[in-house]
């Protein structure tokens, strides 16, 4: 029985990842509404990083500031549902004022940390096709063992107060503007 277990738990691991980013397109995913607790504050996932945007632009973790909530998208670039539901995320973009998106791309880094710039250039591509104007970052080390260690599928979007503590649940797998507000939403309604 002790085998079944991590064989088992490899399985679905496996799955989880071909069912987040296949080459089938995005459909929105049934997503559980937040419920009691949603702020947990023993998860600081962005309390302290220090990175640059796509353009080269130093950013700390001072971004969080004066916003209630952020969404954080970790994407890639080889990733056609995380490229489906850029255009969306734009959209929302645009429809909150108390809350901010922010892009981690996860594959532009080399082996050895260093940023592969035409990996960089291929994430400025695809935002700029999808009407992208909200924040997308490359991952520092910092960001990279803390947040894209912990990542198992792209997309996956987790969302974090203005401390940088996780609030609500971590999501995995593409959502529609619909999909992605009703989450937002209810988040919101919550932290009141």
């Amino acid at each position: 029985m002790k085998r079944i277990l991590p064989v088992l738990a490899g399985a679905a691991l496996l799955t989880l990842a071909l069912a987040a980013c296949s080459d089938q397109p995005a459909e929105p995913t049934p997503t559980p509404v937040p419920s009691v607790s949603v702020v947990q504050e023993d998860v600081p996932i962005l309390s302290a990083f220090s990175t640059t945007d796509l353009q080269g632009n130093e950013v700390d973790q001072s971004v969080l500031t004066g916003k209630k909530l952020t969404m954080v998208n970790v994407w890639a670039t080889y990733c056609e549902p995380c490229k489906e539901e850029m255009p969306d995320l734009a959209q929302l973009s645009q429809n909150y004022e108390d809350v901010q998106i922010i892009g981690l791309v996860s594959d532009v880094l080399n082996a050895d940390g260093t940023v592969n710039q035409d990996q960089v250039d291929t994430a400025i591509a695809l935002a700029e096709e999808a009407g992208v104007t909200y924040l997308n970052l490359i991952p520092s080390q910092d960001l990279a063992s803390n947040v894209l260690g912990q990542i198992y599928a792209v997309p996956t979007t987790f969302f974090v107060n203005e401390d940088g503590d996780q609030v609500g649940s971590v999501y995995v797998g593409a959502r529609d503007a619909d999909g992605w507000a009703e989450i937002i939403d209810a988040l919101l309604e919550a932290l009141k």
